[in-house]
């Protein structure tokens, strides 16, 4: 078991689910950086939710998750793309706290007026953003309020973390057809949501998600599409660095040149260094050094 995500089906029931597990993708991201225990596990999460939200998008194309504050948590996020690729990172002061701490609820409690970004980013057609309150002792409750209020999609979401190993499930009820109305349970989803909550931290971090949807669902008629891939990858290029020193300016870049001769562009996601020295930097502005 490494970085799945596993879909599945209730048969002939407008129910659709997701389970994450993800290691050594997780592994790979917090070793790029210093984490205290508490940001590792909120790190974690984020990066199962974007991979669970990812699921749910029917375009090519990325979403992430970003949360915003004032106080020792500056902000952190993760992201997921169409192809199953993540990448994660956070920026905070030191708190002996978050070190102390062994869940996510003792920083999204410190955190101060914070803001979670759910960000949509097509390949094609226009970004949407979602704004989401932090106003819930857990990352997954916020989602749920969010897919309560803005998506209108009963979804239920269960999220765990340890400083290696993270993983999720998602079940959502969709709309119903009007030949579904009379032959679906009704007590399906309340039933499923009860069933949901029984999973304990450690055994969504720790089993294989066929594993999981046995323990949780064997008296449903569950169906399960083959198992896809997740891996950590970094959007970081020499071409995006080139573009980011066009749009900073020729003089922009000369000041620079006078201070830091080569210019360096450090990846905080992947630590990989791209370098520009005075020759390469300003023929990007077709100068030439004589």
């Amino acid at each position: 078991m490494s970085n799945l995500r596993q879909r599945f089906y209730i048969e002939n029931c407008p129910v659709r689910g997701e389970v994450v597990h993800l290691d050594e993708a997780l592994q790979t991201i917090l070793s790029q950086r210093s984490y205290p225990e508490a940001i590792k596990i909120l790190i974690g999460e984020m990066l199962s939710a974007t991979a669970l939200l990812a699921s749910t998008l029917k375009i090519k194309g990325q979403i992430s998750l970003q949360i915003q504050a004032k106080g020792t948590l500056k902000w952190a996020m993760a992201e997921c793309n169409h192809l199953g690729e993540v990448r994660a990172l956070a920026d905070f002061a030191e708190d002996p706290r978050f070190a102390e701490a062994h869940d996510s609820s003792t920083v999204l409690s410190t955190l101060e007026q914070p803001v979670l970004f759910i960000n949509i980013e097509p390949e094609v057609g226009e970004r949407y953003q979602g704004i989401v309150p932090l106003d819930k002792p857990t990352l997954a409750q916020c989602l749920m309020q969010y897919y309560d209020l803005s998506a209108q999609i009963p979804t239920h979401i269960v999220l765990a973390s340890t400083k290696e190993t993270s993983g999720g499930l998602l079940i959502q009820l969709l709309p119903r057809r009007e030949d579904e109305y009379e032959t679906i349970d009704e007590d399906l989803w309340p039933r499923l949501i009860m069933l949901t909550d029984t999973l304990k931290s450690e055994e969504i971090t720790s089993l294989d998600p066929q594993e999981i949807l046995f323990r949780l669902y064997h008296e449903e008629d569950v169906r399960l599409p083959e198992q896809e891939s997740l891996r950590f990858a970094c959007t970081c290029s020499q071409k995006k660095c080139v573009n980011a020193l066009i749009q900073i300016g020729e003089n922009a870049v000369k000041e620079t040149l006078e201070v830091q001769n080569p210019i360096e562009m450090n990846c905080q996601f992947c630590n990989a260094r791209y370098t520009f020295n005075a020759e390469e930097a300003l023929s990007l502005f077709g100068k030439h050094l004589s």
